[in-house]
C-alpha cells in the first residue's frame, strides 16, 4: 500500500511540474463599425466589424454583445497565447454581426475603442433609427 501511495505521489508531482499553456482573454477595440443607415422593424440586418489582431498569438473567440433596453455594447473578444513566441505583424480581420431588429425604438450601439490614459473605457456611439 505504501508503494502504491509513493508511485501515485511521484506521478502527481511530475504532472504538476509540467507547465500548461497560459492563455488570456482580451477585449480588442473595434477599428471600424459599418452600420446600415436605418433598420426596419421585425427584419434582420448586418453590421460589419473591423478589428486588428496584434500578432499571430491572438485568436478570435467571440463578439462581446451586451444589451440593455435599446443600447448595445459591442467588442471583440480574443484569446492571447501568452507562452507562444509570435511575430509582431498585425492581422486585419472583419466579421459580420447579424442584428435581429425586434424593437421599434432606435438602436444605440457603443463600439469598444480601447482605454484612455487613465484606464477609462472609450466607446464610439452610433445610433441607428428604426422604421
Amino acid at each position: 500500500m505504501k508503494k502504491l501511495f509513493l508511485v501515485f505521489t511521484v506521478l502527481m508531482l511530475q504532472s504538476c511540474s509540467e507547465e500548461a499553456p497560459f492563455f488570456k482573454l482580451v477585449s480588442l477595440p473595434i477599428d471600424e463599425a459599418i452600420t446600415p443607415d436605418r433598420f426596419t422593424y421585425r427584419t434582420s440586418d448586418t453590421i460589419v466589424l473591423k478589428y486588428t489582431l496584434p500578432s499571430a498569438c491572438f485568436y478570435f473567440k467571440d463578439v462581446y454583445y451586451s444589451k440593455e433596453r435599446n443600447t448595445r455594447v459591442v467588442a471583440i473578444n480574443v484569446i492571447e497565447d501568452v507562452d507562444k513566441t509570435c511575430n509582431e505583424a498585425t492581422i486585419e480581420k472583419e466579421i459580420k454581426l447579424p442584428i435581429h431588429v425586434l424593437q421599434d425604438k432606435d438602436y444605440i450601439f457603443k463600439f469598444y475603442k480601447g482605454k484612455d490614459t487613465e484606464g477609462n473605457l472609450i466607446f464610439d456611439e452610433i445610433t441607428v433609427p428604426v422604421d
